[in-house]
């Protein structure tokens, strides 16, 4: 089977011999086996994914193969809130809520991007913020660890050394 032991950027990636489509979860990969999306009813590629460490695969990335081609790498549409603030200086407490609860963001100018969570939509409206369903391609920040991001849900049965409180 062939393998993909190595990633190109997105400035590297011109001439795709297959494109992969996988939402954010999925993208969070070491080691699996995938099939690259059928193309023109060709079929698709298959190939073991195998990377050093687990890490985020992002949108427009290549997978480089064994045999030198490429796969692209797609970020799938995905059910989504979209958090936008009165002004920048809201956006930036709003922001501020949303990494205090350790959630997956990705980061706009002008809005951000969270996975549907009721409640969390809840906290955020009650802080002014007007949240909207959306379905996109969600790409996340990297952690303050690089890259290696995990997303850990709402569980805080552990203790990481500070308050979750609502100011």
């Amino acid at each position: 089977m062939r393998r993909a032991r190595a990633t190109a950027t997105t400035d590297h990636v011109h001439h795709p011999a297959g494109r992969i489509t996988l939402d954010e979860t999925a993208r969070h990969r070491r080691r699996m086996s995938m099939i690259s999306d059928d193309i023109d009813g060709g079929g698709g590629i298959e190939f073991l994914l195998d990377l050093p460490q687990a890490r985020l695969l992002r949108d427009g990335e290549g997978l480089v193969l064994d045999d030198g081609r490429v796969i692209e790498v797609r970020a799938a549409p995905e059910a989504l809130h979209e958090v936008r603030g009165r002004d920048t200086r809201h956006l930036l407490a709003l922001a501020w809520q949303i990494g205090n609860r350790h959630l997956a963001a990705q980061i706009f100018p002008d809005r951000i991007l969270i996975r549907r969570d009721h409640v969390i939509a809840g906290m955020l409206e009650g802080l002014g913020a007007t949240v909207s369903d959306v379905e996109a391609p969600f790409d996340p920040e990297g952690g303050a660890y690089g890259d290696a991001h995990h997303a850990h849900g709402h569980h805080h049965g552990h203790d990481h050394g500070h308050a979750h409180d609502d100011h």
